[in-house]
């Protein structure tokens, strides 16, 4: 290690930065974080640090750097444009053994600012020892995307248990696998939801009785329209964290690459008269692995909410009393469109966007026909490929003209992504004619004419 990583406590402590331009308020900035007194030295401060100390924040002395300014602080930092400066500020701080740093010069410092991912009390600090300070910035935006801002309000509640728990608990052992079960179990998953009453219940819970089998918990995670990279971030930590997966045909691999490694994967996929696992047997399914104490993610593709039948599995679940979340995904409608360069709104094209299913709960394409032929709108047809006919007729016969435009979206957003373009009255005999496969989604309206002027992703058709 070229630096020894250690965390200072600067609570209500004096410190000096010298300089007051844009880099010395950044650094200003993440003192006051730490609750330091800050004073700063600098005859031509910029505005942001006039404001600080306007706002009584720091202590502004707008002048040069005197000899004497390092008497009684505990931290420095020079951030300057004058190099002679920034030595002279080095050399006196080495001198009168108070730690300095140096912006920008690490042969200067006697530390380093790390880039920090701050989740207080949780506070993680990556530094390249001033090698390559961009590269820990990126490292830093890593782990931003993987730690819920949550993980703060958890250890604080740790922290309120702790005695409870030493007190339970006499062998370290035991100790640590309490806490893990908690880090890692539903007391975690509540105070991620924002349910920290909730959680501190259930850590009271287990702590009266900590031989209590606990009741696992569903998350019902929208799996986005193929692109692992439009996955939220919860989406992903529920993905990582689950036990089991039950996964359906609309999952890309690329998403299925990213579940728990060590995870049990039950495809429970359903295909227009080919379920491979009916309705009613997932929806039990999810009940009893979760009663045996599993942590259950239903991962589908798009949106749950959106023809996903995801009000149907979790009605369950309430009814059995399992704890469950839903994660929200890109539906295909959203996704597809986008990358197809086609807006589901526009101000001279379309004013409204209606979602609709082809394949209605018993087999027909009974819609409300006369709602959908209408100008000005834009509608989506999820698992329409099959009625294709019926819908351009339908359409047509309700007055909707035969040259609306149409776009058929297949397998949107990931690298097989193929779209078609025609009209209404020549949409069945594309279906027909060309090698087009499910999962497509079909958009009708005046915006799929925009696809020509906005296509950015697929360029190929």
């Amino acid at each position: 290690m070229n630096y020894f990583p250690i965390f200072i406590d600067i609570k209500k402590k004096s410190c000096l930065v010298v300089g007051g331009g844009d880099i010395a308020f950044r650094k200003i900035t993440l003192l006051l974080k730490a609750n330091a007194q800050v004073i700063c030295i600098d005859g031509a401060a910029c505005k942001s640090v006039k404001a600080l100390a306007g706002d009584g924040k720091i202590t502004l002395i707008e002048r040069g750097f005197e000899v004497s300014d390092i008497n009684n602080q505990v931290l420095i930092i020079s951030a300057t444009d004058d190099t002679q400066l920034n030595a002279q500020v080095s050399q006196l701080a080495h001198d009168a053994n108070i730690p300095v740093n140096v912006v920008d010069s690490p042969d200067l410092c006697s530390f380093i600012m790390p880039s920090i991912v701050d989740r207080s009390p949780i506070v993680i600090a990556i530094s390249s020892a001033g090698k390559a300070p961009v590269l820990a910035r990126l490292i830093r935006a890593k782990l931003e995307s993987t730690i819920p801002h949550a993980y703060g309000k958890l250890a604080e509640l740790a922290g309120n248990f702790r005695d409870q728990v030493k007190a339970k608990f006499s062998n370290i052992e035991d100790r640590r696998y309490f806490w893990e079960r908690v880090f890692s179990g539903i007391v975690a998953e509540k105070v991620f939801s924002g349910k920290v009453d909730e959680a501190k219940v259930d850590m009271q819970q287990q702590l009266d009785d900590s031989s209590n089998t606990e009741v696992g918990e569903v998350y019902l995670v929208g799996g986005g329209p193929g692109d692992p990279d439009l996955l939220t971030f919860k989406a992903l930590r529920l993905m990582q964290q689950a036990d089991v997966i039950l996964y359906d045909r609309l999952v890309s691999e690329e998403v299925m690459e990213l579940v728990r490694r060590d995870a049990e994967l039950i495809y429970v996929g359903k295909e227009r008269d080919n379920h491979s696992v009916p309705q009613d047997g997932i929806n039990q399914l999810l009940v009893d692995l979760a009663k045996k104490g599993r942590r259950v993610c239903r991962l589908k593709g798009g949106d749950p909410f959106i023809f996903g039948r995801g009000g149907e599995e979790i009605e369950t679940l309430a009814e059995n009393g399992i704890p469950f979340q839903v994660v929200p995904g890109i539906t295909a409608a959203s996704g597809c469109s986008t990358y197809s360069g086609i807006p589901l709104t526009h101000r001279d094209y379309s004013q409204s966007c209606r979602f609709v299913t082809g394949h209605l709960k018993d087999g027909s394409m009974n819609l409300p026909w006369s709602e959908l032929a209408v100008e000005q709108q834009t509608i989506v047809f999820y698992m329409a490929l099959k009625g294709a006919q019926h819908l351009s007729d339908k359409l047509i016969e309700y007055g909707m003209r035969s040259d609306m435009p149409v776009a058929l979206v297949e397998k949107g957003t990931t690298p097989d992504h193929r779209v078609w373009t025609t009209t209404l009255g020549e949409l069945p005999n594309v279906v027909a004619t060309q090698p087009i496969k499910a999962p497509t989604l079909i958009i009708v309206g005046e915006v799929v004419k925009l696809r020509e002027k906005l296509n950015w992703f697929d360029t190929s058709n």
